[in-house]
């Protein structure tokens, strides 16, 4: 699928109102000669442990990116691993330089912190077992799994409306499930869905995405940042034009 990335991301990086935060400028990660980076883990293909618990995967070869950027020495960078709930305070309260954690682009949150131009475009697809299931018209009437509470169950009731929804508590749930044809399919992040793939034989992700959500890397708010935003902006930018990051995410597998 094609993406105008680079003008959807300078469009998204119009950043609103700045708010106090305490995180380093550039001149300070030079000087202290590592870059902090908040990630995940437990997120193949974006950022897992390998078998030797080295962390890998898209995100981890992003953050290794920016510190050859600044450093030229990919190996210049600490990793914060932390879970979903603290992405953004991590950002905030100065414990990182910056997040590449699975953050999607919202207005909320660009009330709070900067962001760069997108990495990535996830969204909501659908995970099937039958490889005969290959347009959002098949999935009529068919029983699909969704997180509770989750963005994507409007999303579904909007595409499929005649769809027999299955309100799950979890992804583990929901790959329980599907693996016992108590549900022909599960909605959820694509990026989540490859990772599945990846690890299970006989699960397939369907071609069509059901919405789409834009990835980029959270920094903070402030006049004294502009230098690292700056460089940050100019490197995905460059990454894009280069082709490295459509290259990356090819390698680690993602549509």
């Amino acid at each position: 699928m094609a993406w105008n990335w680079l003008g959807f991301g300078l469009a998204l990086g119009v950043q609103l109102a700045a708010l106090p935060v305490f995180a380093a400028d550039l001149e300070t990660i030079r000087d202290r000669g590592h870059l902090v980076v908040a990630v995940r883990e437990g997120w193949q293909p974006l950022s897992f442990r390998c078998r030797d618990g080295t962390l890998v995967g898209l995100e981890i070869d992003i953050a290794r990116g920016l510190a050859a950027e600044i450093f030229a020495d990919s190996e210049a960078v600490v990793f914060e691993v932390v879970p979903n709930r603290d992405r953004l305070p991590a950002v905030l309260d100065d414990r990182v330089d910056l997040a590449v954690a699975g953050l999607t682009l919202t207005a909320n949150r660009q009330r709070l912190v900067s962001f760069s131009p997108p990495y990535y475009l996830d969204g909501a697809g659908v995970l099937v077992r039958d490889a005969r299931l290959q347009s959002l018209a098949d999935l009529r009437r068919r029983r699909l799994g969704v997180l509770q509470g989750a963005s994507t169950v409007a999303v579904v009731r909007h595409l499929l409306p005649q769809a027999v929804l299955t309100p799950l508590t979890s992804y583990q749930e929901a790959l329980s499930r599907l693996s016992t044809g108590q549900i022909d399919g599960f909605a959820g992040d694509v990026t989540v869905l490859t990772g599945w793939q990846q690890n299970y034989n006989g699960y397939y992700i369907m071609p069509t995405l059901l919405s789409a959500e834009p990835m980029a890397i959270a920094l903070p708010k402030g006049t004294q940042y502009n230098e690292l935003r700056a460089l940050v902006t100019q490197t995905v930018t460059h990454w894009h034009h280069s082709g490295w990051l459509e290259e990356r995410a090819t390698f680690w597998g993602l549509p």
